[in-house]
């Protein structure tokens, strides 16, 4: 394949994660949500959420079915980090990512490989050999990008059977990107709530242009493998 037909999926999946906070921005500005999800709404369900011990496994767990029914997973984790802070809400989408990463990695070592690659579709046989060649590098690179989806990927990498601490670890490295976007974008969306003219749009202009250099590094990368 050629190199712009990696590319453009990578962008596609930026482009999206912008447009989703878009349009929740616009949705809570234009429709009776701004009523219902007022600012003094959101930061006392957030001062609820803090107190309560359990709500922050909750959330962790939350990422295991929303893998598999493909629920955007920046919307989990700017929750997290609106209702728990930077610290609590970083580890919550930490533990969850690599929670949701696990059980599709462990539920594809259980499937045959034919129902794996059935589900992978025609990426199936070019990204199961990066996948075996490079290992770390491969689960970094194939994590940026949105096809196949995270939990097809992480159901290959178990098909194929990847070695787990190799699996882990990519998984982490690739975390890393998007959660640093996150926490950012997250920590500006609670001082908008708060106060918004403590509202920093050089950072969230930051966070943006960082994870599409990463976004760009890995998708160029991986449209060099053969």
């Amino acid at each position: 394949m050629t190199s712009a037909a990696h590319r453009s999926p990578a962008w596609g999946k930026l482009a999206l994660f912008v447009v989703a906070l878009v349009a929740l921005a616009a949705a809570w500005r234009y429709t009776p949500l701004a009523e219902f999800a007022s600012r003094q709404r959101i930061l006392e369900w957030a001062r609820v959420a803090r107190t309560t011990r359990w709500a922050p496994f909750a959330l962790a767990a939350a990422y295991i079915p929303a893998a598999f029914v493909m629920f955007p997973r920046p919307l989990l984790s700017l929750l997290a980090i609106v209702a728990f802070g930077i610290w609590v809400g970083g580890a919550t989408v930490a533990a969850g990512v690599l929670a949701a990463a696990l059980s599709t990695y462990f539920l594809g070592r259980r499937l045959s490989p034919d129902t794996v690659r059935r589900l992978a579709g025609r990426k199936f046989e070019r990204l199961s050999g990066v996948l075996r060649e490079h290992a770390v590098i491969a689960v970094f690179a194939a994590n940026m990008l949105p096809a196949p989806p995270f939990v097809v990927q992480g159901m290959m990498a178990g098909a194929i059977r990847m070695k787990l601490w190799k699996y882990t670890l990519g998984t982490l490295l690739s975390l890393t990107p998007g959660l640093l976007a996150v926490l950012v974008f997250g920590h500006q969306i609670t001082l908008a709530l708060e106060d918004g003219s403590k509202v920093s749009y050089a950072a969230i202009g930051g966070a943006i242009v960082g994870l599409a250099v990463v976004i760009f590094l890995a998708s160029r990368w991986l449209a060099r493998q053969p």
